[in-house]
């Protein structure tokens, strides 16, 4: 079968799924279903899987709206047998657009690509339903694009999505080196903090379009968790935090969060980190329990919004002032690891998560995956335990830099190899949703 004839009834059924979003008032996601088809030019594997994947969300768009119309016909009492007929014509081409998909010829061209094709694919969807959820339900213009052109914010949720993808497949290919995991983690969060904090400095310059509530909040993570208790509403922040330590557990803190990639990237004046004092533990979370009870106690109080303000600024910069003296002279994140208390309930809650990373009896004790932690969670006594104290935070630097492939992912039923592939998707698709949304 000629390679242009397998894709075609793709293309055709993407296009009338356009046509329909066209004639629903939305021209931005008409547009998007037009350039999607694009993709296969790509001769990447997975776009054939993300193309099945669409499909497939396609076959439920016609099956909701026929549903809608056929209940419209019959409320006004009006024949409905050829309108229903005609969707379960569209619908059996998109089913027939699947299969095609399938073809040896198709499946040929795919397996050219040596990275994976499910994985990616998977990062795609995931992106882009988590960017549309929030896009439809949110009350305001969220995304940016729509903020000045009514409409464009689908082409950010096609772009971010097609990020994820070939993002999750850097980051899955058997030829990325120990190194280069690392390097490519930290330039992401880099990116991410960047994006955020540009846009909060367009935002104070007058900007406002560029603040996602057009009202200016501190980016001090601890107010995470101290400015509802103090105001008593705005829960988006909190909600955001614990969906995120839901899907992937304590990564919020190696991939996710704004400031956390300054710590990340002043400890690595270091080579080597050195060994953080034992009773940090308890400090952290006398700190994060300090911060609570000082955000009640100055709501209990009735202490002016001025009070507060200046107390939580002066905890923003005692945290960078850490990241600049003693996480760059310890080369350990000491601000993430004993100082934030969102990194404290990350840590705690996280354990609710299924996800882990495990040391298996390949293990020869050669200490590589303690030279290069971060985060103080790896040492002599729990390499030889098998797992990482309560500070790991899933970053994979130690996973990817194991000589002897005996650091693991894991996730009850799955494969070590799958549950890797899993967490890469998740927090992958979550980044580059944040980077959508990456707004004060």
């Amino acid at each position: 079968m000629p390679l242009l004839l397998a894709h075609l009834p793709a293309i055709l059924s993407m296009w009338l799924l356009g046509a329909h979003a066209l004639r629903n008032g939305q021209p931005g996601l008409m547009l998007v279903w037009t350039l999607i088809p694009a993709l296969f030019l790509l001769r990447r594997g997975w776009v054939r899987r993300a193309g099945q994947i669409i499909l497939a969300a396609g076959v439920f768009l016609w099956a909701d709206a026929g549903r809608a119309l056929i209940q419209i016909r019959t409320g006004l009492d009006q024949p409905w047998t050829r309108l229903a007929l005609i969707l379960a014509g569209l619908i059996l081409l998109s089913v027939l657009s699947i299969l095609l998909l399938e073809s040896r010829r198709v499946a040929r061209q795919a397996d050219h690509d040596p990275g994976p094709q499910w994985a990616p694919a998977w990062a795609f969807a995931l992106c882009a339903a988590l960017l549309t959820i929030t896009r439809t339900k949110v009350s305001f213009p969220i995304l940016l694009p729509d903020r000045f052109l009514p409409g464009s914010g689908w082409l950010l949720v096609l772009g971010l999505s097609i990020y994820a993808a070939e993002l999750t497949r850097a980051f899955l290919m058997p030829s990325l080196t120990p190194r280069h995991w690392s390097a490519k983690r930290l330039k992401l969060w880099v990116l991410f903090s960047f994006v955020f904090f540009l846009q909060l400095v367009l935002g104070l310059a007058g900007a406002e379009r560029f603040l996602m509530t057009g009202q200016l909040h501190l980016p001090v993570p601890a107010l995470i968790m101290a400015g509802p208790i103090y105001r008593g509403e705005g829960f988006f922040m909190p909600i955001l935090f614990l969906s995120t330590v839901a899907l992937v557990g304590p990564a919020w803190c190696s991939w996710l969060c704004y400031i956390g990639a300054w710590d990340g990237w002043s400890c690595r004046a270091q080579q080597r980190p050195a060994a953080l004092p034992r009773w940090r533990q308890p400090l952290r979370v006398g700190l994060a329990a300090l911060v609570a009870a000082s955000a009640w106690g100055l709501r209990t109080w009735g202490a002016p919004l001025s009070v507060a303000l200046a107390l939580a600024t002066g905890f923003g910069l005692a945290g960078v002032a850490i990241m600049l003296t003693l996480s760059r002279r310890s080369g350990v994140m000491v601000h993430c690891t004993a100082f934030c208390p969102i990194g404290v309930l990350a840590g705690i809650l996280g354990k609710l998560n299924p996800f882990r990373v495990r040391i298996t009896e390949g293990c020869t004790g050669c200490g590589v995956c303690a030279v290069v932690c971060r985060y103080d969670a790896l040492d002599e006594g729990r390499i030889e335990r098998g797992k990482p104290r309560l500070s790991c935070t899933l970053c994979g630097d130690c996973v990817s830099s194991c000589p002897h492939s005996a650091m693991h992912y894991t996730f009850p039923g799955l494969s070590h190899s799958n549950a890797r592939a899993l967490f890469t998707v998740l927090i992958v698709a979550a980044h580059a949703a944040f980077l959508g949304l990456a707004r004060i």
